[in-house]
């Protein structure tokens, strides 16, 4: 299907920052749509289905909407609750299960997607950083058994698994699966855990680690993976060891080539910052617009849904002043 309106402002995201968007253009009057790949909040549909938040609820809201939880921080079922009340509250227009092939601009914007063709005078980006794993790039990593993504521990129970990474993501599969009855190793590039890490969860895997609960090559990494099998280099040499499941909990990438199709500019630091203007989220192509993780680049740990609701505002109060 194809439209022959122009929009004011299209969306290219329904995550709860492509959400936020959304509201402030319908409270600015304009015409908007949102679309989205995959279902409401696609991201956060696939995270662990046990996972807790780290903020706490009200720092998850949008369009004023209360987000009551039990706990202060909420889990991953709630937050799907909230966001489905956040877009019926709103009425919100946005075409799910949609997947934007390309975005091009001449005097508008020409969207067009796997369903059909849209025009826009504006166009915001808030599609997050979770579709594109980082790879290991190792022999074996297209076997079936090697998952970039968690979701539950059960498969696992009973199971000699290679959790590879040293980063939240990886001590909470680490720790949620061993609990479950998995043989845990861990394989981590660094001299030890991610600092970063949870506070509260960092005692946790230290002891487990320390206590050999969870066995832990640190200084290593992965160098083939085979049916029943992985091979880890360690300082010590190359060790070979049994297993049947590998959880690359390796992180997450926006989709550059994405990106640089629009036209973004991709800058030369190590992050591969999107070039954009910080004070109005506008990139160096006029009109279009970065809202959410995405402006961070490979800094995933930079944007959260808590500090970067404000981008809707931001953006959506720039249009309307242009």
């Amino acid at each position: 299907m194809s439209e022959k309106k122009i929009y004011d402002v299209i969306i290219i995201g329904g995550g709860p920052i492509g959400l936020a968007c959304g509201i402030e253009a319908k409270k600015k009057g304009l015409s908007y749509v949102i679309i989205e790949k995959g279902c409401l909040v696609n991201s956060l549909y696939n995270y662990p289905m046990n996972m807790t938040f780290f903020s706490t609820s009200e720092k998850l809201e949008i369009g004023g909407v209360p987000f009551i939880s039990h706990n202060s921080k909420p889990t991953r079922a709630e937050a799907l609750e909230y966001y489905r009340r956040v877009t019926t509250t709103w009425e919100l227009d946005i075409k799910l299960y949609e997947k934007v092939k390309s975005v091009q601009k001449t005097d508008t914007f020409a969207i067009k997607t796997d369903k059909g063709n849209y025009q826009s005078k504006h166009v915001v980006l808030s599609t997050g950083f979770y579709d594109l794993p980082f790879l290991l790039n190792v022999k074996g990593e297209n076997l079936s058994k090697v998952k970039h993504y968690y979701d539950e521990p059960h498969p696992y129970f009973g199971q000699k698994i290679v959790v590879i990474g040293a980063a939240n993501s990886a001590v909470d599969v680490a720790l949620e699966t061993y609990r479950k009855g998995a043989e845990v190793t861990m394989v981590i590039r660094h001299e030890a855990i991610n600092p970063r890490v949870k506070y509260w969860v960092l005692p946790d895997i230290e002891n487990r680690i320390k206590e050999s609960s969870i066995k832990a090559y640190f200084s290593s990494s992965i160098a083939e993976i085979r049916e029943h099998e992985v091979d880890i280099m360690t300082p010590e040499g190359l060790v070979t060891i049994e297993n049947d499941f590998v959880l690359a909990m390796t992180g997450y990438q926006p989709s550059f080539p994405f990106l640089e199709g629009m036209g973004i500019e991709i800058g030369k630091d190590n992050m591969k910052t999107p070039v954009h203007n910080p004070e109005t989220m506008e990139t160096n192509v006029s009109g279009l617009y970065l809202a959410g993780v995405v402006c961070g680049g490979l800094q995933t740990n930079k944007w959260f849904i808590e500090n970067s609701r404000v981008h809707a505002e931001v953006i959506v109060e720039n249009i309307v002043s242009g």
